[in-house]
């Protein structure tokens, strides 16, 4: 199952939130958000999980824990078609993503 986790400090490693989801379960990937300009991280990323029973439970005991004074987000990642948003073509061809340009 994927795991969206968001609110994540810009420090933070992928083995630390490994480990963090490693005690609820078998954890199969970790993927931090970076920008691809800056290689920084976005503060958010995916963690996936062999087992579908592991993952609710590391959602439930996950959500709103504190790292680093933030508070983490996490919830089931929803298919990327069943995002809000998305991006619309600008009036020269390029992609809005929510950014002003």
């Amino acid at each position: 199952m994927n795991i969206y986790v968001g609110n994540l400090p810009k420090t933070i490693e992928e083995e630390t939130i490994r480990e963090l989801f490693a005690a609820f379960g078998e954890v199969t990937d970790v993927k931090l958000i970076k920008e691809p300009e800056t290689g920084e991280l976005r503060g958010f990323g995916f963690v996936r999980m062999a087992s579908k029973s592991d993952a609710l439970k590391a959602i439930r005991e996950l959500n709103g824990h504190e790292i680093d004074e933030r508070t983490l987000i996490v919830n089931e990642a929803r298919p990327r078609n069943d995002r809000p948003g998305g991006y619309t073509r600008g009036g020269h061809g390029r992609r809005n993503y929510g950014r002003n340009f």
